[in-house]
């Protein structure tokens, strides 16, 4: 059997944990074994109407007085007694920050290896070893190794693979309650608190547009050009780590390997030169425009688009052009 972990947010599960289950789904398949799921938290239960869908027979909820706010090992303590409880060939969660930290935790307790960043795997059966794929150095690198443990743990990285249902739409997964047998010591720490930005707008990971703005914006009050253009086009506005470390822009807005990591259907990057960190970051964009007056600049190379010309001038002609059109 293969194990997801699913992510939620008031039993909506996350994007990137769709896309894990369409890699655990074909994994599963090639394997002959069945796809289930584990859900944490009093709300978890409603993701199962989901995840039929997507070829989950079973949802473990796993439930308990300390399963909220998060504490990192309360989730890998219950997880790997789950692992226990069902005896998976392989565990597999997002690459989200909570998904490594999870199964971090859960290879430690058990002291099995954990690969990170999974995009292909080859197995000929359950129980032999599995010849892996995984991303390196934020995406720059790709490493074949042989994976082999009584328990394969591996995340897999967003926006790498297609979210779509793959079952029978109407199909039920169902719901098993697990609660564990949890310590003092497993909450020792946990969130005390969460803060939320007071940004406004379409969350970059979200975002089918994102206007990116980086060094050769040349001030924060020049992001108005680009704020224009993303309200224009429904989108976002985002940043490069220079921009960010100049103090022009939150680090909310931070594009790269240190940031948010994007997969819009477009992607204005305006001043930006196209440091392999801020490529990691946007390598998911289904097309790149660039804007820069440098057209040997890295991203011109990587752009569907590029445009030679000062972002300042190009910018706001791109506005206007718009406002006319409409």
């Amino acid at each position: 059997m293969v194990l997801v972990l699913v992510e939620h947010e008031a039993g909506e599960p996350a994007e990137s944990s769709l896309e894990t289950l369409g890699f655990a789904g074909d994994l599963a398949a090639r394997l002959g074994s069945p796809l289930e799921a584990v859900v944490f938290g009093p709300e978890g239960a409603g993701v199962a109407d989901d995840l039929g869908a997507y070829g989950v027979e079973v949802v473990h909820h796993v439930d308990h007085a300390d399963i909220e706010p998060y504490a990192p090992r309360v989730w890998g303590e219950s997880l790997s007694q789950v692992v226990d409880h069902v005896a998976p060939e392989a565990v597999l969660a997002p690459g989200s920050d909570r998904g490594h930290e999870v199964l971090a935790h859960v290879a430690a307790l058990r002291d099995v290896p954990m690969a990170a960043n999974c995009v292909a795997v080859s197995a000929d059966d359950a129980d032999g070893p599995y010849e892996i794929t995984r991303q390196r150095w934020g995406g720059s690198l790709s490493e074949h190794a042989t994976f082999d443990a009584e328990t394969r743990l591996m995340t897999v990285p967003p926006h790498e693979f297609d979210a779509d249902p793959t079952g029978a739409p109407d199909a039920d997964a169902a719901v098993e309650p697990f609660e564990p047998d949890l310590t003092d010591i497993d909450v020792q720490v946990r969130i005390s608190r969460i803060e939320e930005s007071d940004e406004e707008g379409v969350p970059l990971e979200e975002a089918r547009v994102v206007v990116g703005g980086g060094r050769g914006v040349q001030g924060p009050e020049n992001y108005d050009q680009l704020e224009e253009l993303a309200e224009l086009l429904g989108g976002t506005v985002g940043a490069s780590r220079a921009a960010v470390n100049e103090g022009w822009r939150p680090h909310d807005d931070q594009i790269g390997l240190t940031g948010s990591k994007i997969a819009p259907d477009i992607y204005i990057a305006c001043g930006i030169s196209g440091a392999v960190q801020h490529m990691v970051g946007c390598k998911g964009a289904q097309n790149i425009l660039a804007i820069n007056t440098d057209p040997e600049a890295a991203i011109m190379q990587k752009a569907a688009y590029a445009v030679v010309g000062d972002l300042h001038e190009v910018i706001p002609a791109i506005n206007e052009a718009i406002r006319a059109r409409r």
